[in-house]
């Protein structure tokens, strides 16, 4: 039995960031040395100091949707809001809705006007319904116009400028979240780590429930991911493959990319296109990565897991202890951490 209250922390609620910083990469960036153990106190913008022609840098470039709708039952008018979180195919979608009681199967939710309904075809526990989406038009577009960006719930400001919670290299949408470990990097960052000769190596995972849903089993061996939906270019692969042929360290930026090259990898990467409900916890033996970039995670969360998995969890904890009294940013719009 492994104890999720192991994993549990105190964090001040002041030192939730609300809102990105003005510059992406003068967050702040602490340095854990796995081995060493030992903790640096830096500014993110310093990571290349940390990087070497030795290193293939893999990023996720999901692209946030704009998946909070807000609309209203057809026959009542009451108000429901769903979350879109993973597309199904044939116009079907995985969602959150709330209040999911209040949401009946057969029943249909319209948006702007009519511009786009939903029809829930099945319902699940915790808040999980799936809708099949009635529309004239390209659905993107749609989404542009009539969704919200779906914001984590212990963010209270409004976002001013929503590409602030897109990374400067998102290309492929379809997330419900973003992967943050990726927003502190802005173009000129990324152009110097090529200069310095060192590998970028683009991969997608979809961010979706499996990431943020909370763990509610006292013993963290219960807790049941949910899938998302990650592709491996063969470009991508081949890269990862030569890295791993040579010696070279495999820097995963997050916990999506972290998921995604364990996930794939099998004596060696290969193009794909897969579902993954990994979930990596403590006592998990990695196989694909040998450093890594990450936010400070929520307590008792499986990103906490994760990331104590690759550090020790007394190390994580000690670091997260450390970065409370240095005041650091917490959670998605925070500071960073490079794992060596």
């Amino acid at each position: 039995m492994i104890l999720t209250s192991d994993y549990d922390y105190d964090l001040p609620e002041e030192l939730i960031a609300q809102t990105p910083l003005t510059n992406r990469s003068e967050s702040r960036l602490m340095v854990l040395d796995r081995k060493a153990k030992t903790i640096e106190h830096k500014r993110f913008s310093d990571i290349i100091d940390y990087l070497t022609p030795n290193d293939v840098l893999v990023l996720n470039d999901t692209k946030v949707i704009p998946a909070r709708l807000i609309g209203h039952k057809e026959d009542t008018g009451a108000v429901i809001e769903i979350l879109l979180l993973k597309d199904m195919g044939n116009n079907v979608w995985e969602t959150l809705a709330k209040p999911q009681r209040r949401v009946k199967l057969g029943g249909i939710i319209t948006f702007g006007d009519g511009r786009l309904k939903a029809k829930c075809i099945d319902k699940e526990n915790m808040g999980v319904c799936h809708f099949e989406l009635i529309y004239d038009g390209i659905l993107v577009e749609i989404l542009d116009s009539l969704g919200e960006m779906p914001l984590p719930p212990y963010i209270h400001e409004k976002l001013a400028d929503k590409d602030r919670y897109q990374t400067v290299y998102a290309k492929n949408p379809g997330s419900a979240a973003a992967p943050t470990a990726g927003l502190h990097f802005t173009p000129e960052l990324l152009k110097k780590i090529e200069e310095k000769g060192i590998e970028i190596v683009y991969i997608t995972l979809h961010v979706g429930l499996g990431t943020f849903r909370p763990v509610e089993e006292d013993d963290l061996t219960n807790h049941v991911m949910h899938t998302e939906y990650y592709e491996i270019s063969e470009e991508a692969a081949n890269s990862l493959n030569r890295a791993k042929a040579t010696g070279k360290r495999i820097v995963a930026v997050g916990t999506t990319s972290t998921r995604t090259l364990e996930s794939a990898y099998d004596n060696g990467f290969k193009k794909c296109c897969a579902n993954t409900s990994i979930f990596i916890y403590p006592g998990y033996k990695f196989k694909a990565i040998d450093a890594q970039i990450t936010n400070f995670h929520l307590p008792k969360s499986t990103l906490i897991m994760l990331v104590s998995a690759f550090a020790g969890r007394e190390f994580i904890l000690d670091a997260y202890k450390e970065a409370v009294e240095e005041k650091y940013r917490f959670f998605s719009f925070g500071d960073a951490m490079f794992i060596k």
